[in-house]
């Protein structure tokens, strides 16, 4: 009995101790893990210390609505479609590459963004596509555009002003309208476009210049019949010169 106790005591330890390398040695390889392929429905790229700089996603895990991403909420009603969102090192999201596409009754509605916002504010540079088709008809935009955002925004405090007039324009929209030009004047929300390169939703493709209220100042473009043309705006968007000018 002693010797078998012996035996059963040592085969033990030094079974712990072998399941104790195997466990070392196994997490401390200093090869990576290679696949070759490899089919998964999100990817979180992380720090260390667990705060998530970058999203890779599907659209059916695409967070919004009550989703928190490093304890903070993200846009309740954002739609989900399927791309990356990246974060800056204090956990904020900071931009964005999303697309989505698919058929519908009478064509078909597809499109692309990639975004670089304001720190703890929305998107100053943005790539967007559009593509839509209805019937016959297929309407096709692709521009670079970059904007101005309010100094004062943040991204919870902006989410709770729209709530905020969201909530006050179902009972009277006048109030809410006046309290939305107060929060603009208090530079709290609120952005214009101020560059635009590409075509246009009138279809013209070229350099647009708005001033600091949104309203176009300058147009360098091909219009849709193939002319060229370059085009001056005052502050209430008529136009002041053209070139070539109209021959009548």
């Amino acid at each position: 009995m002693k010797r078998e106790l012996v035996f059963l005591r040592t085969f033990a330890a030094a079974t712990v101790v072998a399941m104790v390398y195997i466990a070392s040695t196994a997490f401390n390889k200093s090869e990576n893990t290679r696949f070759t392929e490899i089919d998964v429905e999100r990817i979180n790229i992380v720090e260390k210390d667990g705060t998530v700089k970058m999203i890779v996603t599907n659209v059916d895990r695409f967070p919004n609505g009550t989703d928190s991403i490093n304890e903070r909420e993200t846009n309740t009603d954002r739609k989900k479609r399927s791309g990356m969102l990246f974060f800056n090192e204090d956990g904020i999201e900071c931009g964005g590459f999303i697309y989505d596409g698919t058929k519908t009754e009478n064509g078909h509605s597809a499109g692309l963004s990639l975004t670089y916002d304001q720190y703890d504010g929305d998107q100053v540079m943005q790539l967007l596509t559009q593509d839509v088709r209805k019937d016959d008809k297929r309407f096709v935009s692709s521009t670079l555009a970059f904007n101005d955002r309010p100094a004062k925004e943040s991204q919870a405090r902006t989410a709770e002003i729209i709530n905020e007039l969201q909530e006050l324009r179902k009972k009277d929209p006048k109030a809410a309208d006046i309290k939305q030009k107060e929060y603009e004047e208090q530079d709290l929300i609120g952005g214009v476009t101020r560059v635009m390169l590409g075509k246009s939703k009138s279809q013209n493709s070229g350099l647009f210049l708005f001033d600091d209220k949104g309203m176009p100042r300058a147009m360098f473009y091909v219009d849709k019949e193939n002319n060229a043309k370059l085009d001056f705006f005052d502050d209430k968007g008529q136009t002041i010169a053209s070139f070539p000018q109209k021959v009548n």
